[in-house]
């Protein structure tokens, strides 16, 4: 799918992986939707950076885990744009904790945020991609999704979801012409990764990356870039990551 003129909204995209994935969209041509829970400095920046290719792109304040919030944000894209072609939803956090002693409220809240706000997400923008006649929605998972990761049960688990969701959204949206996948990625040098020791880092460098570095934001934007521009693949997760010694 060529991306010229093309409408995406990307939430999570004022920062990290989604304003990286953003401004690769916009190279390709298009024009973008970010929505954050933050309308500050770094907000703007991403804006201007994405205007500065030529394409326009608006700001919308929203919280994903918020079914009001979600329904507005996509309601606001496909007006300001003009409908919308694409959806990439990479709004997230962290979700530390083990099964047996992670607070309830905790647990319920990763899955608002990370596998109910793309159910919403989705029947709140699959519509609009529908009108288009083609279109495609990624889910960035993680690589703790494919991975039992000690310390962070919830985060794994909606991760794991969102693999399962886009295989039976792909399922139904096939004759629509809408691909869905996903993205897995591992360690990528984040805001989210900023409460990683000196030691962890070290410990992830020589021990579990075998390529001795860090993932950047702009590595998995390539692989979301790539997954919604190839009009065959749907259904599949892609790991950004050859290989995790341990997790």
């Amino acid at each position: 799918m060529k991306l010229e003129g093309k409408a995406c909204l990307v939430t999570g995209g004022t920062r990290g992986i989604g304003a990286a994935t953003a401004y690769a969209l916009a190279l390709q041509g298009a024009d973008v939707a970010l929505v954050g829970r933050h309308m500050d400095a770094e907000a703007e920046a991403t804006r201007e950076r994405i205007v500065q290719t030529g394409r326009r792109c608006v700001l919308l304040a929203g919280d994903m885990s918020s079914i009001e919030d979600v329904a507005h944000c996509v309601d606001e894209a496909a007006a300001a744009l003009g409908g919308i072609d694409v959806l990439v939803h990479s709004a997230g956090g962290p979700a530390p904790g083990n099964v047996m002693d992670v607070d309830s409220e905790a647990w319920y809240r990763a899955f608002d945020i990370h596998v109910h706000a793309v159910f919403h997400l989705c029947r709140a923008a699959v519509p609009h991609i529908h009108k288009r006649g083609e279109g495609a929605i990624i889910l960035v998972s993680s690589a703790a999704g494919l991975r039992g990761c000690l310390g962070a049960a919830p985060y794994g688990v909606v991760k794991g979801a969102l693999i399962h969701f886009t295989r039976v959204l792909a399922r139904e949206l096939a004759d629509s012409n809408i691909r869905v996948n996903c993205v897995a990625p591992g360690i990528i040098r984040t805001r989210f990764h900023d409460s990683m020791t000196p030691e962890q880092a070290d410990n992830n460098l020589a021990n579990r990356i075998p390529l001795h570095r860090e993932g950047r934001p702009e590595d998995v934007a390539d692989a979301i870039t790539m997954l919604v521009m190839n009009e065959f693949i749907t259904g599949e997760t892609v790991t950004i990551v050859s290989f995790m010694a341990r997790l």
